[in-house]
């Protein structure tokens, strides 16, 4: 995969200010960059296989821009630990922790991110979870800036109403932790779908 590309995807995405940065993370480790419709349960994958030359990242379309970024260097930092450890170490362990946190250290400043989500992002940032979706303080920092009006956040639903997730219809439960637990309508199965998931065509309940 080509400068070129990678520039031009990333003039797409990031922040201008990022722009410069982000590229020299590409330049410095290359690796595939693949932009993919959106994915409900993930925003973002690192892969690495044998018959392939370079490593893959991963990123959802519709991302804003300052999301992008958070998830493009969290992608980052799996690629350095991997081409340093290997499999050797937890994918999300005190090694990923640390190199995340380092390379997100030139970026948090206010030239970069809103103070909205700055102020998130850098308490976020001194133990940093697995998935910034577990961080719901920061989580709805970033939702503030998507531009998508139609979804919205499924823990905003009320319990029992009908809504619409990856062209399926469910029922909202009980709220379980970080997830809920929901009824698609058609084959009344049981999904434990995140509750920061983004939902449309919401039918409220009368309940």
């Amino acid at each position: 995969m080509g400068s070129d590309q990678i520039l031009s995807i990333l003039k797409t995405h990031v922040p201008a200010v990022a722009l410069e940065y982000c590229f020299v993370l590409w330049k410095s480790s290359p690796f595939e960059l693949k932009i993919t419709k959106s994915r409900q349960t993930k925003v973002g994958d690192f892969t690495s296989r044998r018959s392939k030359l370079h490593p893959r990242i991963t990123l959802n379309n519709d991302l804003n821009p300052y999301l992008f970024l958070l998830t493009y260097v969290h992608e980052v930092a799996h690629l350095h630990v991997h081409l340093k450890f290997g499999e050797r170490v937890d994918p999300h362990g005190e090694t990923w922790r640390a190199t995340f946190t380092n390379l997100m250290i030139p970026l948090l400043w206010e030239s970069v991110f809103p103070e909205e989500i700055l102020h998130e992002l850098r308490r976020h940032m001194i133990n940093p979870k697995a998935s910034s979706f577990a961080d719901t303080a920061l989580t709805q920092a970033f939702r503030k800036f998507d531009t998508n009006s139609s979804q919205v956040a499924l823990s905003e639903v009320p319990e029992g109403s009908i809504f619409c997730l990856q062209g399926k219809y469910f029922k909202k439960g009980k709220l379980r932790r970080t997830r809920v637990l929901c009824r698609e309508l058609k084959s009344k199965k049981d999904y434990l779908v995140p509750a920061d998931a983004l939902v449309s065509d919401i039918q409220l309940s009368l309940l």
